[in-house]
């Protein structure tokens, strides 16, 4: 009677033992599907990421198509209606694709020399940027004054969009001048064999992304 006991005593331990070993192997794998899935993610994230952190596009508003009048930087209807139609929603699409935080405004002349105007650029031209007065009331004493005037009228109508519609939000804008120094391929200008020439395809407003990080100083 006793041998009876002690043997079914042996062949319960053997069952538990069986059923714990088959509890491991199930945990073990659905940890390991866990693990698939969370990896399975991560290489979708990462594709993701590594296609959206490419170079970011270059926006233009062409002359020949929304064109400013002959030394002016006042924004014609026509323009106004393409910037808030049609490059605002690209802005947004494209800063937050590419986590950009800074856009940049560049304003783009011909050759043609302005002529002998006085510049008063020097006096106003914080106040047209922090919408005092308006774009109107500056006169380009230069190609590059005109390049900034330009830039800086579309830098106007995108803060006020971004103020009066809450559009853009955290988006730092900035307004530069290239003059008729660069082409629209990228080089350097040569300098005019004869007389300095309209070309109505030099005259643009480019649009890029960029990302400003912390400013350091260099000791």
């Amino acid at each position: 009677m006793t041998k009876r006991l002690r043997q079914t005593y042996y062949h319960e331990e053997l069952n538990v033992w069986s059923a714990f070993t088959d509890l491991m192997s199930n945990a073990f794998m659905i940890l390991l599907l866990l693990l698939l899935i969370a990896s399975a993610k991560y290489t979708i994230s990462q594709i993701t990421n590594q296609k959206n952190k490419g170079t970011p596009p270059i926006l233009l508003i062409k002359d020949e198509s929304y064109r400013f009048e002959l030394g002016s930087a006042e924004i014609p209807r026509l323009m106004f209606n393409y910037i808030r139609d049609k490059i605002v929603p690209d802005i947004e699409r494209t800063t937050k694709d590419f986590e950009i935080n800074t856009v940049e405004i560049i304003g783009h002349t011909d050759e043609q020399p302005i002529g002998r105007a006085i510049s008063n650029l020097d006096q106003n031209l914080e106040k047209v940027a922090n919408g005092q007065i308006t774009v109107a009331n500056l006169n380009p004493g230069s190609n590059a004054d005109l390049g900034l005037m330009r830039s800086l009228a579309v830098v106007r109508v995108l803060l006020d969009i971004q103020k009066q519609q809450n559009r853009m939000q955290g988006i730092n804008f900035r307004a530069y001048s290239a003059a008729q120094l660069i082409l629209p391929n990228g080089n350097f200008a040569s300098i005019p064999q004869n007389q300095r020439q309209e070309n109505v395809q030099r005259r643009r407003i480019e649009i890029r992304f960029t990302r400003l990080g912390e400013v350091r100083e260099v000791k």
